[in-house]
């Protein structure tokens, strides 16, 4: 893997630097990644959103997220360095897949997949502060394999089988930059924090802004590799600039249909991680707002279950 990726990585870097705190140019952040990359440790991460996993057989909007992150992080006093590479695909669909082709159309979601891989690099400090910074280059629409990667799945769990697919955006080349700062972390006794953080995406699938809120209470990590276990809620706003996922790619033509975002939008998270040894753990249930204008927000809102899943060799 390493021969395979090193090089995507340094030549990503550039395009990332001038987001990552405590790098003064592109040489000294090729330094660093050597330096983490020979002396680090190597984590491997598992992300899984899914509404299915929650027997909800009505099944749409942002329906699937599936994740694998490669990690090499370096510990020192103070801060711990990370640089990686990751690839995902998310999958999005009409409110309900059980809807004919015929059936989906504005207001309702237009079907979407969005395949990535990427790079990035992350600072976290020892008071609970944290930098990130990244670069995601993908393709939406058919190219992104997410009919049959939907449908595989639906057959594996057997649940009904989505039909609306020939209704998803067209395909589209894409690339987003992302960035997330904590510039502060407020401690109330030695189990109990609140980290304000913001955020961004800029891109041709994606770009907007937010800004959360994370609070924590049980036995706390300051650095995400340190023993915890604990419960935290997380709530977050969000001034949207572009969605590929509901208005089609920002250079495409001739959707099948698209629709308009709300300009702000908003998700809470309630869960528990579980840090013990080589492994770790999170498990949380999301509740996101309705995303399209237009559509009522009783039916636009819904749940998913996130899954996280690590190990350190």
């Amino acid at each position: 893997m390493r021969i395979l990726f090193d090089k995507p990585i340094v030549f990503c870097l550039a395009l990332i630097a001038s987001g990552s705190a405590g790098a003064s140019s592109v040489g000294d952040l090729l330094t660093e990644y050597e330096d983490v990359r020979a002396k680090g440790v190597v984590t491997h991460l598992v992300d899984v959103d899914n509404d299915t996993l929650l027997l909800d057989r009505d099944d749409g909007f942002y329906t699937s997220g599936m994740r694998y992150a490669h990690v090499s992080s370096l510990r020192t006093v103070d801060r711990m360095t990370s640089f990686g590479w990751r690839i995902g695909q998310e999958l999005y669909t009409a409110s309900d897949i059980k809807l004919p082709p015929e059936f989906v159309g504005p207001p309702n979601h237009p079907y979407a997949g969005w395949l990535y891989g990427g790079v990035f690099r992350e600072v976290h400090h020892a008071d609970g502060t944290y930098t990130k910074a990244g670069v995601d280059i993908g393709c939406l629409g058919p190219c992104a394999g997410g009919e049959w990667t939907q449908t595989q799945f639906h057959k594996v769990i057997n649940q009904p089988l989505p039909r609306g697919w020939s209704k998803q955006v067209r395909n589209e080349a894409g690339v987003v930059l992302h960035g997330e700062i904590a510039p502060v972390r407020w401690m109330f006794g030695p189990s109990f924090d609140v980290t304000p953080a913001f955020s961004a995406r800029f891109g041709n699938i994606f770009t907007d802004t937010g800004a959360s809120l994370l609070v924590r209470a049980g036995r706390l990590n300051l650095l995400p590799s340190a023993p915890a276990f604990h419960a935290y809620l997380r709530a977050e706003v969000r001034a949207i600039g572009y969605n590929a996922t509901l208005q089609g790619g920002y250079f495409t033509k001739n959707n099948p249909h698209t629709v308009d975002p709300k300009r702000f939008t908003g998700s809470a998270e309630a869960g528990i991680v579980l840090n013990r040894g080589p492994f770790g753990a999170r498990l949380a249930l999301v509740r996101r707002s309705n995303e399209i204008r237009g559509l009522p927000n009783s039916t636009g809102a819904q749940n998913y279950l996130h899954l996280q899943f690590s190990y350190t060799p």
